[in-house]
């Protein structure tokens, strides 16, 4: 049977409900979405009329699988004074936004920092203090990180150490992406090491924790921790992860979205090369 949740995240150019019909266009049965701009500080508000819109549409679309991304500029452990209580409430915001658009899940990068067991100290606690502050509707999701930069989450330990801090609460768990963690050092390139990756994921944090797959290939190499996404199997992950990901039992209701390059022109070809790999 393979994935039954397979999507993309969609440009929202023209309004927030556009979102529908682009990926409606392309035949996606799971969407991510910006609910405001990823680059500002400052959300863009949802209006009544917004909100008419979208669960107007929503009601009638066959897609019923959402997840939402949150600002690029979160960084819940930043070492900038007054970004991490910054980050604290554009993600407060962004969860109650995704409570009105019933959206049940949120990814987010979460943090960085140079010592990285107190980096994951604060991020546990200002973890903590967005999830009492959010509704119990949404799910907050931890995203697995290249480990560009300062940015932490390039471990599976890192994120099964928040969970431990935090007592393993259910609101919140993991977004996994393939670039992400093939750029880390997790070999995904053949059914061998894909499934030792996946067992070291299962053995640190649980499929039951993971609620969402970003899946792209990578335009850098095995381990470079540098992130850039390219298209389905033209990168330096190959085929067939994406063959083992899309037939693995374990993901069977997982939701699977693509964050590749040309969204406009090459989420339909890419979301096209997911299906045709199921058997």
């Amino acid at each position: 049977m393979g994935a039954q949740l397979l999507g993309a995240h969609v440009p929202t150019a023209g309004g927030l409900v556009t979102a529908f019909d682009r990926a409606e266009a392309i035949g996606c049965t799971a969407v991510q979405v910006f609910t405001t701009s990823p680059r500002q500080w400052a959300a863009r508000p949802l209006t009544d009329e917004i909100l008419q819109k979208w669960h107007a549409r929503k009601k009638v679309s066959p897609i019923q699988a959402f997840v939402s991304h949150d600002s690029y500029l979160v960084d819940l452990s930043s070492e900038v004074e007054g970004n991490q209580e910054k980050s604290m409430q554009f993600l407060i915001g962004e969860m109650n936004r995704c409570a009105a658009l019933e959206i049940p899940l949120c990814v987010s990068h979460m943090g960085s920092g140079r010592d990285v067991a107190p980096s994951l100290a604060t991020i546990a606690e200002n973890t903590r203090r967005v999830l009492g502050e959010t509704p119990d509707s949404v799910t907050l999701l931890m995203e697995t990180t290249a480990g560009q930069g300062r940015d932490l989450g390039y471990k599976f330990e890192h994120w099964a150490l928040v969970l431990e801090l935090l007592g393993n609460p259910d609101r919140l768990a993991i977004c996994l992406d393939t670039c992400h963690i093939f750029a880390a050092g997790y070999d995904i390139r053949t059914a061998e090491t894909y499934e030792a990756s996946m067992a070291e994921f299962d053995r640190l944090l649980g499929f039951n924790k993971l609620k969402c797959v970003h899946c792209n290939d990578s335009k850098k190499k095995f381990g470079s921790r540098v992130d850039r996404h390219e298209a389905i199997g033209d990168g330096e992950i190959g085929i067939e992860a994406f063959r083992c990901l899309v037939n693995d039992p374990r993901l069977t209701n997982t939701m699977i979205v693509l964050e590749t390059p040309d969204a406009e022109t090459m989420h339909g070809v890419n979301l096209q090369r997911l299906r045709d790999l199921r058997v």
